[in-house]
């Protein structure tokens, strides 16, 4: 059974007297353990889709389950009880909370879940040192690098234990070789059954998947494998 499915799902906006139809009637499932990118030109609906499948909108029409439950009719306080349970979230921009510190950051989801915060400390630690930075814990977003916030943002994504992790162009603010080390990170993920779904539109990025699937005026319009590397240390961008 898929841990997400959408059945003829469609996104409508209007704008004056205008409708724009951001999602055309889009059938798709993702399986447990799966890593697939989507991907296409500005305006095809990839962000769309993301902002849907992380419970941030509701499609106009057409169904979203997400594990055994249809999201897309529930009301807000639903929808965020949804985003804080079941769904990780890692942005192009990072979203650090400038204020708090690497362990600081990753205990946020926790919060809004009411875990003691002994508990909250332990997990956020733990990860901390799983995405390499256990010594840096102390250590405020301004004072880390760009690849440095990300993997603390990596590690916020993944603290209350999600059914699937969303990534909104995670190497668009990064250079190359940084950038390749987060595509690393996100294909070792995948090897220990995490499913991720991450928007790119950049093809090197998107083919570092299993499954890219490419959109065009909001519709699906191709799918194909990626080159999702069977060893450590061989993503390509």
């Amino acid at each position: 059974m898929p841990i997400a499915e959408i059945k003829d799902l469609c996104k409508v906006y209007t704008m004056g007297t205008n409708k724009v139809h951001a999602l055309r009637n889009v059938d798709l499932s993702f399986e447990q353990g799966e890593f697939i990118s989507i991907m296409g030109p500005s305006g095809s609906g990839k962000s769309t889709l993301l902002n849907l499948l992380g419970c941030l909108d509701r499609p106009t029409s057409g169904q979203y389950l997400l594990g055994d439950q249809d999201v897309a009719k529930m009301n807000d306080d639903a929808l965020s009880a949804i985003r804080s349970e079941m769904l990780g979230f890692v942005f192009q921009s990072f979203n650090l909370l400038p204020q708090l510190n690497v362990v600081e950051n990753i205990e946020v989801p926790l919060f809004y879940q009411g875990v003691p915060a002994s508990e909250a400390r332990r997990r956020a630690t733990e990860l901390a040192g799983k995405v390499g930075l256990g010594s840096r814990c102390d250590h405020k977003p301004t004072q880390l690098s760009g690849g440095q916030q990300q993997r603390v943002a990596i590690a916020r994504a993944l603290v209350n234990d999600p059914i699937l992790i969303l990534a909104d162009e995670p190497t668009g603010n990064l250079d190359s070789k940084t950038g390749e080390e987060i595509m690393v990170m996100l294909q070792e993920l995948h090897e220990t059954g995490t499913t991720i779904v991450m928007v790119t539109h950049e093809n090197e990025v998107a083919m570092n998947a299993e499954k890219v699937l490419t959109f065009r005026d909001g519709e699906l319009v191709d799918t194909k494998a990626g080159n999702l590397a069977s060893r450590r240390g061989s993503a390509v961008l």
